[in-house]
């Protein structure tokens, strides 16, 4: 009980880690699969029919024609990776949830798909080929800590072939414009975090001066308690623009969704095309 008030006493440090994450806890990363895989929920993945309004239009504006070596950062199950599989493009995912990857694979197997499938943390990984487009989608650029992110992209851009594309999305901070920092608390029982009966404490933290958000969730069963840091870092166009370049990038365009919707100052994501 003392080092669950040691955790809720204190305002993590920006980017702090958490012992544990979701994706290497065997019951949470099944109910995180179990997200990814419901069509009608825009949690691990967006709606399908998003999905696939977003597939058509990454195909229009980077065809596979042209840009035939994909890769998918942040698989998850391959549901995007099928979906371009299928358009022609020779797909290679990454993502660091196991069963993820493990449904991914036969996915595609039992489908006569070739897929590329790696299972570890992209931010530690070298990666070795040389792609054409490189896709990083549903906000994942923003979860990591300003270094990891600077790091990743500077990796991507080296590892585009000249006239490759980095396409991703991020949220702005119209996202959390009206949230204030809370905290409150409920009892579970078989709930997303534990499948016994457990508390969960929730409390959410901004960082003005970074653009940055924490969501912290903190579970406690009968014999154990664990926690959660779930950063998030919004992004302005400027931003944006100016780490990009200054890694190489020079050819951005930005949109309001990976859908290709148009840029306007009042949506809380944006869509970015760089190329190399």
């Amino acid at each position: 009980m003392k080092k669950i008030f040691e955790v809720l006493e204190n305002k993590p440090r920006l980017f702090e880690a958490s012992p544990q994450n979701i994706w290497n806890t065997p019951y949470i990363s099944k109910n995180m699969l179990n997200a990814h895989l419901d069509e009608n929920l825009d949690s691990a993945t967006r709606k399908l029919s998003f999905v696939e309004k977003s597939v058509n239009w990454i195909c229009e504006i980077t065809p596979p024609n042209k840009y035939p070596a994909l890769l998918d950062l942040g698989c998850g199950p391959g549901i995007y990776a099928e979906l371009f599989c299928e358009k022609g493009y020779n797909v290679t995912g990454i993502d660091l949830s196991e069963l993820s990857i493990t449904y991914a694979r036969n996915s595609a197997h039992m489908k006569h798909l070739k897929i590329n499938y790696i299972q570890g943390d992209y931010t530690k990984l070298n990666i070795n080929n040389k792609y054409h487009l490189i896709t990083m989608i549903f906000c994942d650029f923003g979860v990591l800590s300003n270094e990891a992110r600077k790091k990743l992209t500077v990796d991507v851009y080296n590892s585009l072939l000249p006239g490759g594309i980095f396409l991703f999305d991020v949220f702005t901070p119209l996202k959390y414009a009206k949230e204030k920092e809370r905290k409150d608390w409920e009892i579970c029982k078989n709930g997303f975090w534990h499948q016994d009966l457990y508390l969960l404490l929730h409390a959410f933290y901004r960082y003005e001066e970074d653009n940055t958000f924490l969501n912290q969730y903190i579970v406690a069963t009968k014999n154990e308690f664990s926690y959660y840091n779930i950063w998030e870092h919004t992004f302005t166009l400027n931003e944006l623009n100016d780490n990009l370049k200054s890694i190489g990038f020079r050819n951005i365009n930005f949109f309001s969704s990976v859908a290709g919707d148009s840029y306007n100052d009042n949506c809380d994501t944006i869509c970015v095309l760089a190329k190399k």
